[in-house]
């Protein structure tokens, strides 16, 4: 087995060789601007709507209604910011768990006086309670609404179905943050309420920097980011082309293969999660991650027993060749505390790791973890 395990996934994942593949030919030989009316450009034109086009297919809905961005955040902003300004809207619904590329954005508008935000209210294992957001969307006429459909640190899922008829009910703009879901779980926007959904190709084998944003062809909202007459006139300068490609290519790798990698990764999880409960004490899962209906397959979050060195969790784990995320008292890298385990009253004393699994891991790896683990916490297993 290799000396260093991934299990980090959820923050990004590694590039499939064969989106590299695809890449490549735009890097090296396709390198016209596609604005550009000559053959050079006309070429690469005619590569990125056919990427457009194979994303359109694989979500059912129209080329007409995919547009490209540098990722997942700036294809949230744009939802939000551009649907707020386009309709006049004066009142958003969003939950305390959400990315801060949505939450932030919002708490931004309403401080600056654009909108009033209301917090839906959760259930106690952290998902939307459906009841306080009809009562929210009852009082609240010509409402954005903005939940995440499945939650990137304790990784619960949201019922697209159930808030997409709440919002069609109530005249109510909706809008997912459906980064963590897309690749993994498929999206048929011909079966579901949905003004805006958005992926990320990062989160699904494909490149950094290149992402995309679903508009309903219903919502005609004003550009984001002005320039050229780039993306239909809906977000200027010029293209990242070959991530536009491997994000195509890497969204076609992930549908095709959905139903095995899904399989193999919750074997994954149910595995690592039976080893835990057996081989620790004191151990507990965040949110409703343990919860393989409820949750995505692809991520787990531990809370374990507090310690002495509960600050240098990750950190051991990382000396030990282990990439995880996570904690509890502070975020990686920082001293802020996570929003999210701190919406829902977690122990702060007790850190929290956060394991996000791929196609490209194995059962090995997750005894690896598991020893180490032993080590770390000093049990003897």
């Amino acid at each position: 087995m290799q000396t260093r395990v991934y299990l980090d996934n959820a923050a990004t994942t590694p590039l499939d060789k064969a989106v590299i593949e695809a890449m490549l030919p735009m890097m090296e030989r396709n390198f016209g601007n596609p604005s550009s009316i000559h053959s050079h450009g006309r070429e690469v034109r005619n590569a990125i709507e056919k990427a457009r086009k194979t994303i359109a297919g694989l979500l059912n809905t129209s080329p007409a209604e995919i547009f490209f961005t540098s990722g997942g955040t700036e294809a949230d902003n744009t939802a939000i910011v551009s649907a707020i300004e386009t309709y006049q809207i004066t009142h958003a619904v969003t939950s305390a768990l959400e990315h801060h590329a949505v939450l932030h954005t919002l708490e931004h508008l309403a401080k600056i006086g654009k909108i009033k935000l209301s917090l839906v209210q959760l259930t106690e294992k952290g998902h939307i309670d459906l009841n306080h957001l009809e009562t929210l969307l009852q009082q609240h006429p010509n409402t954005l609404v903005s939940l995440m459909h499945g939650n990137n640190e304790i990784g619960n899922l949201l019922d697209l179905d159930a808030v997409g008829q709440l919002c069609v009910q109530y005249g109510a703009t909706f809008h997912s943050d459906t980064v963590q879901t897309m690749g993994h779980y498929k999206h048929d926007l011909q079966k579901i309420s949905i003004d805006f959904i958005v992926g990320a190709g990062h989160k699904f084998h494909g490149p950094k920097g290149a992402g995309f944003l679903y508009i309903n062809a219903a919502k005609k909202i004003h550009p984001f980011i002005h320039g050229g007459s780039q993306e239909r006139n809906m977000r200027g300068g010029t293209e990242n082309v070959y991530g536009i490609i491997g994000l195509a290519k890497a969204l076609e790798i992930a549908y095709s293969g959905m139903d095995e990698h899904r399989k193999h990764i919750e074997h994954l999880k149910s595995y690592m999660i039976t080893q835990l409960n057996t081989r620790f004490e004191g151990i507990s899962f965040n949110g409703d991650c343990e919860n393989l209906d409820k949750s995505l397959y692809t991520v787990l979050n531990v809370g374990f027993p507090p310690s002495d060195e509960s600050d240098m969790f990750l950190f051991n784990l990382d000396i030990n060749k282990i990439s995880a995320s996570g904690g509890s008292a502070c975020t990686s890298g920082s001293n802020i505390g996570s929003h999210v385990l701190t919406a829902l009253g977690t122990d702060p004393q007790r850190p929290s790791v956060r394991f996000s699994f791929s196609k490209y891991n194995t059962i090995e790896e997750i005894d690896y973890v598991l020893a180490k683990l032993g080590q770390i916490l000093r049990v003897t297993v």
